[in-house]
């Protein structure tokens, strides 16, 4: 429980940087796909080299989870930032295929973590979101950029705020700290 616990701030690491994407992605609708690009390969690479980091931080066994959740995610980040000319369409399908793949890892973890922490279901929570979010993107590709960065706002904002109460129960597991 302890090695867990000791990592709580990564999640609210990657639950603030999710928050802050969707907000910037609301701030700016308008956003040129090349900015958007930018934007979602900064936010991949902080959540994978903190889904990553976790991974590395401690012994449970959702450690594989965690590693190729951020591996998925440090990857989907680089070929956002090298390809920044794709198309919108090809940068749905990257979006859409990162939240598949890094939501399978999510749940996978949560599940691992069943009988170490109480709240795992935070963490299948944000891994559902992300695999919903993933599969409407495929269904409707279609919609455009914009219903893109609508979306992603969204979904950003709310798999922040699952990943920082996540953090916060995870906190309360630190021996010492105040329930």
């Amino acid at each position: 429980m302890g090695d867990i616990s000791r990592t709580w701030w990564l999640l609210l690491v990657r639950g603030i940087a999710a928050i802050i994407f969707g907000i910037l992605t609301w701030a700016w609708p308008a956003i040129t796909l090349l900015v958007l690009v930018i934007i979602f390969g900064v936010f991949a690479l902080v959540n994978g080299v903190f889904a990553l980091g976790a991974g590395f931080r401690h012994g449970e066994q959702s450690r594989v989870w965690l590693i190729v959740s951020g591996i998925i995610g440090i990857l989907a980040g680089i070929v956002a930032l090298v390809w920044p000319g794709i198309t919108s369409l090809a940068l749905l399908f990257v979006v859409a295929f990162w939240a598949i793949l890094a939501g399978i890892s999510e749940i996978a973890a949560g599940f691992h973590l069943r009988k170490t922490i109480e709240d795992e279901w935070m963490l299948i929570v944000g891994g559902i979101l992300l695999v919903l979010f993933g599969i409407i993107l495929l269904l409707w590709p279609g919609a455009g950029l914009l219903s893109l960065v609508w979306l992603l706002g969204f979904f950003a904002i709310l798999y922040g705020i699952a990943m920082a109460v996540l953090a916060f129960r995870v906190k309360k597991l630190t021996p010492g700290a105040t329930a």
